[in-house]
């Protein structure tokens, strides 16, 4: 695939740079194919992703499957505030009554420190997701000094297809119940009519988390 071949060619570019590489995942199927890309480049690219403390289940033990298939790290950053202090003066968990503020401070908030770390965030979003994402370029900049890089973000859906079936990558189990887009258990439901997210934050005026809103130079 020529595309593969741009993604080692521009890794190894900021590498023999002296970048400092960091990845994110979700863990979710349309993932895998870019954890297997860098799986195939360089393993000790550490790849971060956010235990915000309401993952399913199924996708933590993903995760593990994950990490002995692909021989990657995974590292988990968590908000440095308790799930037992993220409740509104009424006592309702932010998810309920102010998601955006609690994916502020699971999501936004601890990424913010990698990105002052690190040059380049390996990130895969892509650009039929949703409108926001269409309006992406392969490199961005962030508040924090870093670039973003998205090297699949004109990938369509067909296109993760192929290479999972052509390399034999699993899927996340939750997708054959019907999730296509998984995040945190509270704020995910099955696919419903509409792009690949619209199950996300259902019923709410949201559709991002904040990493690819906030996250990224205006």
């Amino acid at each position: 695939m020529q595309e593969l071949e741009k993604i080692k060619k521009q890794i190894a570019e900021y590498q023999k740079a002296g970048k400092r590489l960091f990845a994110t995942s979700s863990f979710q199927t349309h993932s895998i194919p870019l954890l297997h890309i860098i799986s195939k480049i360089d393993k000790s690219i550490p790849i971060y992703y956010l235990n915000t403390g309401y993952l399913f289940p199924e996708t933590i033990a993903f995760k593990d499957q994950l990490a002995k298939h692909l021989g990657l790290t995974f590292i988990a950053l968590e908000s440095s505030i308790s799930k037992s202090q993220q409740r509104d003066e009424n006592g309702q968990l932010f998810f309920t009554s102010d998601p955006d503020y609690c994916c502020f401070l699971n999501k936004t908030q601890p990424m913010e420190p990698i990105l002052a770390s690190h040059d380049v965030w390996i990130n895969g979003i892509r650009a039929d997701q949703n409108a926001n994402r269409a309006g992406m370029k392969v490199e961005e900049q962030t508040p924090q000094g870093a670039l973003r890089y998205h090297p699949v973000l004109h990938w369509t859906a067909k296109d993760i297809f192929e290479y999972r079936k052509a390399h034999a990558l699993p899927e996340h189990p939750l997708e054959a119940e019907g999730y296509l887009s998984i995040g945190c258990e509270p704020c995910t439901r099955k696919h419903i009519a509409g792009d690949e997210r619209t199950a996300r934050w259902f019923g709410m005026n949201k559709v991002e988390c904040g990493l690819h809103t906030d996250l990224i130079q205006k």
